[in-house]
Formats: C-alpha cells, sequence, structure tokens
C-alpha cells in the first residue's frame, strides 16, 4: 500500500490528509489560508505537509489550487482568490519537502476523486463533473484520464455560454451558465422573487429580517425545505439551466456519468429534481439511446484531498 499527501488549497483554508490506495483519509491537518501573502500561503502549504508526513512512508504530494496551472503541473499561472501569479509551486514545494509533488486546478482534483472513489466509482471511462457553490466548477474525464487541454486550463465548465447577451460573467462575458446555475444565481433569483412576490416568500424572508437584499444561501436551503414557494423556485430556475448544460455534455462527450457536486448539491432533490427534469426533457430526442446517469457527488470536503492524493500516487 502506498501513501501519499493531498493538499486543498482555497481562499480561507489549507487542507490536508495522508491517504492510501484506496481513497481512504488516514490522518488529517488544517490551517488558515493567508491569501493575500504568496510566501506566508506557500510556508503554510510546507509547515502543513511537513506534519502530514511525520510518522508515515509518503511517497509524493499532490495539491489543488482555485486557479489556472500550467501544463506541467508545475506553477499556478493565476489564482482569483489568492495572490499566486506564476508561481512555481511544486518547485518551492518540493525543495522544502524533499518529496516529487504535482499541482492541479482543485476543479480537476475533486472530479478526479469522485471517479475514482466517489459517485462514478464504477465508470472506467468517463465522467463529466460540475461543481456548485459560489460559481461553478468542474472536471471531464475520457479514457479514464483527466482532459487537461493543450495548456492546463480545460474543463471551465462554468464558463460555458448559456444565454446570449446575458448577466455579466466575472470572466468578462456574458451568460455564462456560472450566472445562471450557481449559488450565486440561487440568491439572486431568490432575492428577485422575493421583492416581486413577497407573500409567496413568507418563510424565505423571515429569516433575512424582513429585507430581500440580506437573503443568503443558507437562507433559501432553509426555506425551501420548509415549503417557502419562492425559494423552491429559485433552485428550480438553477435546475432548469444546469440540466440543459449536463445535456450538452451528454451530447458532446456521451459520458458514462454526470456528477454534481459543490455545496448547493446539499439540498438534495430541491436541485437534483429540477435538474433531472430539465435534463431528460433536452435530450427527449434520444429516449431510445443510452445516456449518461446525473448523479450527486458523495465525498463532500474531502474531495479535494483526495483527488490530489491520487493525482501524485500515478504522477
Amino acid at each position: 500500500m502506498t501513501l501519499t499527501i493531498g493538499v486543498d488549497v482555497g481562499g480561507t483554508k489549507v487542507a490536508g490528509g495522508v491517504v492510501d490506495d484506496t481513497g481512504r483519509v488516514l490522518v488529517q491537518a488544517r490551517r488558515d489560508t493567508p491569501a493575500d501573502d504568496v510566501g506566508k500561503t506557500r510556508d503554510v502549504i510546507i509547515e502543513l505537509v511537513t506534519q502530514l508526513a511525520t510518522g508515515h512512508q509518503v511517497d509524493a504530494v499532490g495539491i489543488g489550487a482555485a486557479g489556472w496551472i500550467d501544463a506541467s503541473r508545475s506553477t499556478v499561472l493565476f489564482a482569483p482568490n489568492l495572490a499566486w501569479r506564476d508561481e512555481p509551486l511544486r518547485d518551492y514545494v518540493s525543495a522544502a519537502t524533499g518529496l516529487p509533488v504535482i499541482v492541479e486546478n482543485d476543479g480537476n482534483v475533486a472530479a478526479w476523486a469522485e471517479f475514482r472513489h466517489g459517485a462514478a466509482r464504477d465508470a472506467d471511462d468517463s465522467m463529466v463533473m460540475f461543481t456548485i457553490g459560489t460559481g461553478v466548477g468542474g472536471g471531464i474525464v475520457l479514457g479514464g484520464e483527466l482532459v487537461r487541454g493543450a495548456h492546463g486550463i480545460a474543463a471551465e465548465l462554468g464558463h460555458m455560454l448559456t444565454v446570449p447577451d446575458g448577466h455579466q460573467c466575472g470572466c468578462g462575458r456574458l451568460g455564462c451558465i456560472e450566472q445562471y446555475a450557481s449559488g450565486s444565481a440561487l440568491v439572486r433569483f431568490a432575492r428577485a422573487g422575493a421583492r416581486q412576490e413577497p407573500q409567496r416568500a413568507t418563510a424565505l424572508l423571515e429569516l433575512a429580517g424582513g429585507e430581500a437584499e440580506a437573503i443568503t444561501g443558507p437562507m433559501v436551503t432553509t426555506a425551501a425545505q420548509a415549503g417557502d414557494p419562492i425559494s423552491a423556485e429559485a433552485f428550480a430556475q438553477i435546475g432548469r439551466w444546469l440540466g440543459t448544460s449536463l445535456a450538452d455534455m451528454a451530447q458532446i462527450l456521451d459520458p458514462q456519468v454526470l456528477v454534481v457536486g459543490g455545496g448547493v448539491v446539499d439540498a438534495g432533490d430541491l436541485l437534483l429534481g429540477p435538474t433531472r427534469r430539465s435534463f431528460a426533457d433536452a435530450l427527449a430526442q434520444r429516449s431510445r439511446l443510452p445516456v449518461a446517469e446525473v448523479r450527486p457527488a458523495e465525498l463532500g470536503n474531502s474531495a479535494g484531498v483526495i483527488g490530489a492524493a491520487d493525482l501524485a500516487r500515478r504522477r
């Protein structure tokens, strides 16, 4: 049995774990991310890896980072929530720890974890995963390998065009799926509904102190679970858009499994119900042909650590 370390670097936390070849996390640790300081962030990662390696025979380290990673899996080209710009992270960490290191995009490592040890572990060839959080991320596996693209930055699924001339996206385009199927979109839809029809959003507005602009994602989930119509409709809207994007992936790539992950999927059938209905409607003409099953992710917050560690094992 080989052991590797997986590290998941986000804007607020750095989480790590020692992982065996079955995907089991043997020991874990975490630190706060000093996101505005490149050197301190690097030092926190090295400190975490050193701690985790103590007492374990570790073969390699995988780091999942929220950002664009170069094709050699060594340099963070740009990270929207961290101060990294052309940061040679692999070489720094390897030199400090004496271990082989790979660096990969956080969406890719989460997708890889679900393919190997999570919701798509019964697939042997292909999977597409959409990660629904504040934004929309994802990852693609084809032929049993991650699709990384010529420059290492493939599978930016959140920036597929969904609504021509639609809402402004942070990437600069108009109408990306991230603006219609993310946690941020959920809140935007719910706030708009509460402003327009407050009498149908009584449970939601009660949670928000009567102020539509104070509505948050967890409030929408809580209210929807209690039967609040506007909150349920907000989930239905993001599910409808997500389902059409999943259908696009089915038409283009024909994967074995489609996985939906991220924090919003914790709402369960509130999201997955309308997503699956929209997906089926969009593929009605393929009713006689096999099509991927839409499944919720299984590994939750551990996916980044497990996926990064498994990719390091396969380096």
